[in-house]
């Protein structure tokens, strides 16, 4: 993330009101920039095939198997991401830029694996839908899963505007492709979606390629045992199925839920008001990775300079000061922006679920996640601290309390009825943040005794 910080400082150094706006706007577009593109773009699909005569109900299959594409490829293609991201980390700071590449490679052909071996395990609930349908569908697994990996790879360049550029063309790809075939039906709307999604792959991996020359063309270094952490696989895939259990959960419930295709049902009352609620989340993101990249980070590595440096006790113990107070102020300033942004939201909701055409007897759900979610910006900072402080284990612990709490609570909540859904999620989130809280606050009082003495 050094390379957005540098491009986030380079605004704000500006010293004026028209540097911050740019901040925070650049901020938003690099946090949540290609995360709304992938959800206009999915959308747009949608609208547009029903524009062109296409059955409503062939396009509500198209984005309800998209949603477990990005589900289930998030859960299990992401294991790699926090994995492989230290690991290039590592690399870097060891001045071994140029096995960066040839793991990467690796990376992808194992994600690509993973992906294929998850997708046949799955075939035979799909046996009652086309022989296209399915490999469609395990062909677009195999691509959205190395997406993931090289979104995460690239948020390390400076290349932002061809980030987003990339993203642009590969959704608009989509749109295009998926429109030319809307008269193939469902098969022909996720051939277009894949078509663009694998052309946003290889200008992804083109990008990567160019920053990262090597003359190597492939190894697994990254699985390594004296270079892998598999803590950080483990959190990725409990985290994200943390925040996917409780759709799951109302997917898989009968009584919550109707069956679209093959094994894929969907919760129509549960689906549509929370991902609505989650464009919430955007200004938190952009206030998230301002604050934390561009302040935290200065200090973050002013301290362990002084370290490395063998500079005075004293001197130690006031840079640890800067640093908690650099959170301090980059928490209260994410609170602030998101307090803004969710009251905002839950007072206009009925509005706003008018515009998506969506029944108002759902705000109550819109408001529950829309306040859940902004809470959700702070305990993703919680674990950028974490992370930052290399406490990988304790981060494992957050997120197995976060997936079992979820689990738990979203169960009691369906028990107790329509009027609770959407709290057991609230719930979770909020046990999570508050227990995080207290860890890290301990963590950070002790950070320089833990830095000397438990070496």
């Amino acid at each position: 993330m050094a390379g957005i910080g540098f491009e986030l400082r380079k605004l704000l150094y500006k010293d004026s009101y028209l540097g911050l706006v740019q901040a925070y706007g650049y901020a938003g577009l690099i946090s949540s920039g290609p995360w709304v593109l992938s959800i206009v773009g999915v959308v747009a699909i949608g609208i547009l095939s029903i524009g062109l005569n296409t059955e409503v109900k062939v396009v509500t299959a198209f984005l309800i198997s998209v949603t477990y594409l990005i589900a289930c490829s998030i859960i299990f293609g992401g294991w790699l991401q926090l994995m492989f991201t230290r690991y290039v980390s590592d690399r870097i700071y060891a001045k071994e830029r140029e096995l960066v590449l040839p793991n990467l490679m690796g990376a992808l052909l194992v994600t690509t694996l993973s992906s294929v071996v998850i997708g046949l395990a799955c075939w035979p609930l799909f046996l009652d839908t086309s022989l296209a349908y399915r490999l469609l569908m395990l062909v677009n697994l195999g691509v959205l899963s190395n997406l993931w990996l090289l979104v995460v790879m690239l948020s390390g360049l400076r290349s932002y505007n061809l980030i987003l550029g990339t993203f642009i063309v590969g959704y608009g790809l989509s749109v295009s492709t998926a429109l030319l075939l809307n008269e193939y039906g469902l098969e022909g709307l996720l051939a277009g979606f894949f078509i663009g999604q694998a052309m946003m792959m290889y200008m992804m991996l083109g990008l990567l390629v160019r920053e990262y020359p090597s003359k190597i063309l492939i190894c697994f270094h990254f699985l390594s045992t004296e270079k892998a952490f598999y803590s950080l696989a483990a959190a990725s895939v409990i985290y994200n199925f943390g925040i996917w259990a409780d759709k799951m959960m109302f997917w898989f419930n009968p009584a919550t839920s109707e069956n679209v295709i093959g094994p894929i049902r969907s919760s129509f009352a549960y689906d549509p008001p929370i991902f609505i609620a989650y464009l919430a989340i955007i200004p938190g993101m952009a206030a998230f990775l301002l604050r934390m990249e561009a302040d935290f980070v200065d200090h973050y590595d002013a301290f362990f300079t002084a370290i490395q440096d063998g500079e005075t006790l004293s001197t130690i113990k006031k840079l640890k000061g800067n640093i908690i107070a650099a959170i301090q102020s980059s928490f209260l300033e994410i609170f602030k922006i998101q307090l803004m942004t969710a009251v905002t939201l839950i007072y206009t909701a009925t509005e706003i679920l008018a515009i998506f055409g969506i029944s108002t007897k759902y705000s109550m759900l819109f408001s529950v996640y829309v306040a859940a979610v902004s809470i959700q910006v702070i305990l993703l900072g919680i674990y950028n601290v974490l992370y930052y402080l290399d406490k990988r284990h304790i981060a494992l612990y957050l997120t197995v309390l976060f997936a079992i709490s979820n689990v738990a609570l979203s169960g009691i909540s369906q028990h107790l009825g329509p009027a609770f859904f959407g709290s057991g999620y609230a719930a979770a989130v909020i046990i999570t943040t508050v227990v995080g809280g207290m860890v890290m606050w301990s963590k950070l009082k002790k950070l320089e005794y833990e830095t000397f003495m438990l070496q």
